[in-house]
């Protein structure tokens, strides 16, 4: 690899523009002339402008297509061929391709991983071969792992996507995360510095406050983020965030603050990684700097390495070249060289051969991660043997779970949609012990992770009037919305993955033991 550029293209070597995967042949087009005009260093690529970022919560209908892998290795070969210099292609990929592209491998959430005691080998080989998926689709650096410790059970952007609310915990399944990603052959990126887990506001709308000390911060928030820092983490990407005690009192954003990333990241710290910014495109600085070029300069000053989802390029260039110095450009440009690298170095000397397949790794933390969060197994056992009633809320039909149930043990189901219009009411008052299966539709807390309020009342009814066993198929912060009056034991399976279902029958049967953790601090 040549670096035989002259500044204004060293300069287009920081930007990160985004890519979509399901665009028009018009945006296609459009974002291959910015490539060879503005010599860009990379791309970040995302299912679709209705998806992407700012636009994720929003109410544009994302289209399904089952053809997206095929799509996406055609666009990063088509971008390659008519760039000057190989493009470090990016994507978050915290769990999987299958976060962004249909029909690819999903592991699970870091929020089911953090439940695993002693088995941070097996979040070793979800890296690994989350690494060699995003190899094989031409990309070379995925922005994970996820560094936030989750301590707010309402946070609408990071919950389910931490591995926990235990600084050590975090620390240590971000570090195995991060090695498994490079013996895949991809960068890793740690994120979203310097924490964005004890935040309410979502960095993609709005600008989040944290008003903690510096002292609280450095023990707790970057715990993580330095540990990664000593584990050679790739790159770190730097969050949206007002962190007024780590910038002398200024609530200016965490990236685009000099004391935040070159003081505190850089010398405090001692990173000498790559900084990559958040999403430019994100509301919680877009709506701040309306000038075209401006964000990107300030982004820049601030110690921002690679500019990701910078929407204005051109402009961008043109105020980085105006008001930067060439030993600034230069410094930059050396970091993202060495990314790049390093980047095309691994894609050739590691090979792509998988320790364990996607299903066997899925089962095998599937069997390690489930948790008793409430109760003991002799109470789930004496339940077993009793007649029982069992009730689905949030899947529509007949569960993996009750249908595996129902091979071993015969005794009715039902569905909470059915109760509330009072079907099979007869039924549903005889019983007194009541197994309960619950699906949430959404894994974020929104909305009541996607239930209504009516629903919501009707499992707290269920709970406050009848003997209840709860097996859980979601996000473990949904347990806060219970009033657990009659509850007699409450087990986390965290996903709704076919090999979580099973193991949450075998674990009823008595024939499997729940050696997982809860890895988030629950409401009493």
């Amino acid at each position: 690899m040549t670096t035989e550029l002259t500044l204004k293209e060293k300069v287009g070597q920081l930007f990160m523009p985004a890519a979509f995967i399901n665009d028009s042949e018009e945006e296609v087009r459009k974002l291959e002339r910015l490539i060879k005009l503005s010599k860009i260093g990379g791309l970040c690529f995302f299912h679709s402008r209705a998806s992407a970022a700012t636009n994720y919560e929003g109410k544009k209908e994302v289209l399904y297509n089952k053809e997206s892998l095929s799509l996406l290795k055609q666009l990063i070969n088509r971008y390659q061929k008519v760039s000057k210099t190989p493009l470090l292609i990016s994507i978050d990929a915290e769990w999987g391709l299958a976060m962004r592209v249909e029909n690819t491998p999903q592991y699970p959430y870091a929020i089911t991983l953090g439940a695993l005691e002693a088995e941070d080998n097996l979040i070793f080989e979800v890296g690994k071969n989350i690494g060699i998926d995003c190899r094989d689709a031409g990309i070379h650096w995925n922005f994970a792992p996820v560094a936030d410790i989750n301590s707010n059970p309402n946070n609408p952007v990071i919950s389910y996507r931490s591995f926990g609310s235990n600084k050590i915990r975090v620390a240590n399944k971000s570090t195995a995360m991060m090695k498994g990603l490079e013996a895949g052959g991809v960068l890793n990126s740690a994120k979203h510095f310097p924490g964005h887990g004890d935040t309410a506001t979502d960095s993609h709308l709005g600008l989040p406050l944290i008003d903690k000390t510096k002292e609280e911060l450095w023990e707790n928030e970057l715990y993580p983020f330095r540990e990664l820092v000593n584990n050679g983490i790739d790159s770190i990407m730097v969050g949206h965030l007002s962190v007024p005690a780590l910038a002398d009192g200024s609530t200016e954003p965490s990236s685009l603050s000099k004391k935040i990333i070159k003081g505190l990241l850089r010398e405090e710290m001692g990173f000498t990684g790559a900084v990559v910014s958040d999403a430019l495109n994100m509301h919680a600085v877009s709506k701040l700097y309306p000038v075209k070029g401006n964000l990107e300069w300030l982004a820049f000053d601030a110690g921002n390495d690679v500019l990701c989802f910078a929407e204005n390029v051109a402009e961008g260039i043109a105020t980085i070249l105006e008001k930067g110095t060439p030993d600034q450009i230069e410094t930059s440009f050396k970091r993202v060289w060495k990314l790049k690298e390093k980047a095309y170095s691994l894609n050739q000397d590691i090979n792509m051969d998988r320790t364990i397949k996607q299903e066997d790794l899925n089962l095998q933390i599937a069997k390690n991660a489930i948790t008793i969060a409430y109760g003991n197994k002799e109470v789930i056992t004496s339940f077993y043997n009793s007649r029982i009633l069992g009730i689905t809320a949030g899947n529509n039909g007949i569960s993996k779970f009750f249908e595996s149930c129902l091979n071993t043990k015969e005794f009715p189901v039902m569905n909470i949609n059915e109760i509330q219009k009072n079907q099979g009411k007869d039924k549903h008052q005889k019983a007194t012990k009541i197994l309960l299966a619950i699906y949430p539709p959404s894994v974020k807390p929104n909305n009541h992770f996607g239930f209504s309020t009516t629903e919501i009342e009707m499992i707290n009814e269920i709970l406050a009037t009848k003997e209840v066993v709860i097996y859980l198929f979601g996000n473990p912060y949904f347990m806060n919305h219970l009033n657990p009056s009659s509850l007699n034991a409450a087990i986390l399976a965290y996903q709704d993955f076919e090999e979580f279902q099973e193991m949450a029958v075998k674990h009823f049967l008595g024939k499997l033991e729940a050696n997982g953790s809860i890895p988030i601090t629950l409401d009493d």
